[in-house]
């Protein structure tokens, strides 16, 4: 049995490896093949890496780091977790594992607009005409031409942030006609934000820009943000018996332990900042409480 299973190995699943790997337990590591960080062509906001690094290249050497200390990475993907004992029963497409201890670290998936074509997608995101976080890279759209596809509160908070950056915000219902109460409009009236009804499509790369269509015409940015929300990959400890919020992010103390005894989750799938540092920080409270907690059971001793 092993000491801590950790599922997913984007940048909270590979801290918690590094330390738990470091704190000289036994650990496995699932790596599902899907962490958002990867999307990332270069990130600008992580300290340390003053001329950015891209999200492949984060992970690679975190990767490297973690199996350095000895840290077992498996190319699998969980498809069941259940607590039996004292611990938990892991099941992958490859088999089932025993572990004392799980640590979930399965982040989030951002909804896509409909009709952008996964090719046009990847390649407008890799050349920073399409993004999804303005914490991350707000300043990268420094008094550039913007556009926000979203409406409602949602949509309003992210071009009014965007605004912060820009002067040149215009937020795009993705559907039909704006979905916004009165405060809301009278909120991106005062910041000078335009307004244009949906819906969207007809995206495409266009020189320097990324065009769509909308119910004013075609339309090109120099980048969009779609502010369309996300999925919570929360699914295996809430089938488990942890507790979510209404949206699905995991509920947690202050030291990422759910509402199950010996689960524990990090980085996006709990309700937080959505940022590496902040991931990552999770992942050290939560491998230093597992570590504690494995030593309460038995001593651990060199």
């Amino acid at each position: 049995m092993d000491d801590c299973i950790i599922i997913g190995a984007g940048p909270a699943g590979l801290t918690s490896a590094i330390y738990l790997a470091r704190y000289h337990l036994s650990i496995r590591l699932f790596d599902g093949g899907s962490s958002r960080a990867a999307m990332i062509p270069c990130t600008r906001n992580h300290a340390g890496f003053p001329e950015g690094i891209a999200g492949t290249d984060l992970l690679a050497r975190m990767r490297e780091q973690a199996e350095r200390y000895g840290a077992r990475r498996e190319d699998v993907r969980v498809t069941a977790l259940a607590p039996s004992g004292d611990g938990f029963v892991v099941t992958t497409d490859h088999g089932r594992h025993a572990a004392r201890t799980v640590l979930l670290a399965t982040g989030v998936v951002n909804h896509r607009p409909r009709g952008l074509a996964p090719d046009v997608h990847d390649a407008a995101l890799a050349r920073g005409l399409l993004r999804y976080c303005p914490v991350c890279d707000g300043y990268e759209v420094t008094d550039r031409r913007v556009a926000v596809i979203g409406t409602g509160d949602h949509g309003m908070r992210e071009a009014l942030f965007l605004r912060g950056f820009t002067r040149d915000v215009t937020l795009i219902a993705p559907d039909a006609e704006h979905l916004l109460d009165d405060a809301c409009a009278a909120a991106l009236d005062d910041a000078g934000i335009a307004r244009i009804d949906g819906p969207c499509g007809g995206y495409a790369i266009e020189g320097d820009t990324f065009a769509l269509d909308t119910a004013r015409g075609r339309m090109a940015f120099d980048s969009v943000y779609p502010a369309l929300g996300s999925r919570i990959r929360s699914r295996l400890a809430i089938e488990a018996g942890a507790r979510a919020t209404q949206d699905g992010c995991l509920e947690v103390d202050d030291h990422q332990r759910t509402s199950v005894p010996g689960l524990f989750a990090a980085g996006d799938v709990v309700k937080g900042l959505d940022q590496i540092s902040h991931a990552m920080g999770e992942a050290g409270v939560a491998a230093t409480t597992i570590r504690n907690l494995l030593a309460e059971r038995r001593p651990l001793r060199r």
